[in-house]
């Protein structure tokens, strides 16, 4: 059975479709921004429509490009895990985002809670367990729920403490952190779960550290992720 493509009911093509949510996700954009920048190009869209196109298909992008992380992920036995945390808030209450981060620094998986508790902690871990298999080494700080969550699950003896090893976790926030500025925070727990899932994954891809190539290394890296992007969710 030939699989529908899901830009079919759209009048707009989908390299634009796909130019606005790669815009807006990995770049601290507002989407007034988007609709701008893609007028220089010629391109006339009105903001909404780049909302609606984010809502709809962010997901499915980011859907894509972590099914083929997780086969190539799948494959490594021995790696570490970086678990983290930081405060959020949405309508001036305080929520937790959750992070875990692999060996190399790329997100593995985000989750909003309320709590920072044992129950919280032990939701996120079996998530992300779910998708990626069990890990080698699990790298946390000093916070009670780690550890009480970890018992349960039976990894305790996998479980690294200390002051500077999950600056790896740390540093992750910081992407998270300027498009939480630039969007001047959020108004729901649902969106803000929606949002990291997707500008997590769409960092992922992108993230190619430039610091550790040659300059023509690094082109053709970059070349071939937005060649990738380019193919996401083709029939």
């Amino acid at each position: 059975m030939t699989k529908r493509s899901p830009f079919r009911y759209f009048k707009t093509s989908p390299q634009v479709i796909r130019l606005a949510v790669m815009m807006y996700v990995r770049f601290p954009l507002s989407l007034r921004n988007v609709e701008d920048l893609l007028h220089e190009r010629g391109i006339d869209i009105s903001h909404e429509s780049v909302r609606f196109w984010w809502n709809r298909f962010g997901p499915m992008f980011a859907s894509e490009i972590r099914r083929n992380r997780v086969i190539r992920l799948r494959a490594f036995s021995n790696w570490q895990w970086q678990l983290d945390e930081v405060f959020v808030k949405i309508n001036g209450e305080t929520h937790y985002l959750w992070r875990a981060v692999d060996h190399e620094g790329e997100v593995l998986e985000s989750y909003v809670t309320k709590r920072r508790d044992r129950k919280a902690a032990l939701k996120f871990l079996r998530k992300t367990m779910k998708l990626f298999g069990p890990p080698h080494v699990v790298v946390t700080d000093k916070l009670r729920s780690y550890g009480a969550a970890m018992k349960v699950i039976g990894n305790t003896d996998r479980q690294e403490t200390g002051r500077w090893l999950n600056n790896r976790a740390e540093n992750s926030h910081l992407p998270f952190r300027r498009r939480e500025r630039a969007m001047l925070r959020f108004r729901k727990m649902r969106s803000l779960q929606k949002f990291v899932a997707v500008h997590a994954s769409v960092h992922n891809h992108f993230n190619k550290e430039r610091h550790l190539y040659s300059r023509d290394n690094f082109k053709h890296n970059r070349t071939a992720a937005l060649s990738e992007w380019r193919q996401l969710c083709s029939a």
